[in-house]
């Protein structure tokens, strides 16, 4: 298998035509590698079972353990969980940025998505690229850190073509990133706790 072609990307104003191309490789059911608000993220399309366990394969992750996904828009959210009127108040004041939300999940998130209790992980991310993106394919992006077969976070596009490149299908290059994972942050039965502290702080 050939490597993934590598493409200069500006995450905070990203090019359309890059967008449009992401958007196409995630609908055909392809891995992509991006720039986030917190790290080099590898996605793919919530609708695609197939994209799904190709993720889970190049993480080498338990496929018992459910991977988070990113929405374009809080909108968007409600479709995909259960958000009572205290998690929408505490989400519009953390979104966009950098937390990962524990809801209870909706019909429409496939099963290997969810815990045994129904839970989901969703994002906003303060990433105008993967807001574009998610926008453009009009679904969520599973998403997940860019690692190597050793676990070691990627902070570089050329690091994540040299290990993983054969096993992805587009890499958009928007820097070296820092190694900052997300804040995750329950809102299950509207009580705030906090499961992992990351880059995103709630004050008060």
């Amino acid at each position: 298998m050939s490597s993934a072609p590598i493409l200069e990307v500006d995450p905070s104003h990203p090019q359309p035509r890059i967008v449009e191309r992401a958007a196409k490789v995630l609908e055909d059911g392809g891995l992509i590698a991006y720039p986030t608000d917190t790290y080099y993220g590898i996605g793919c399309d919530l609708n695609s079972r197939k994209a799904i366990d190709r993720l889970y394969g190049v993480k080498g992750r338990d496929r018992k353990k459910p991977l988070a996904f990113l929405c374009p828009d809080l909108s968007d959210v409600s479709k995909y969980a259960v958000v009572s009127k205290f998690a929408y108040r505490i989400m519009k004041q953390l979104t966009p940025g950098p937390f990962t939300f524990v809801l209870t999940a909706t019909k429409l998130v496939p099963d290997m998505m969810q815990t045994k209790q129904r839970q989901v992980g969703i994002r906003v991310p303060q990433a105008p690229l993967m807001l574009a993106i998610a926008s453009a394919l009009g679904r969520p992006i599973v998403t997940t850190s860019a690692t190597d077969l050793e676990g070691d976070v990627l902070i570089d596009a050329k690091d994540i073509k040299e290990k993983l490149g054969n096993r992805l299908d587009l890499i958009l290059d928007g820097g070296v990133q820092p190694n900052e994972p997300s804040t995750v942050v329950s809102l299950f039965e509207d009580q705030i706790e906090v499961l992992r502290q990351g880059k995103g702080i709630i004050v008060g």
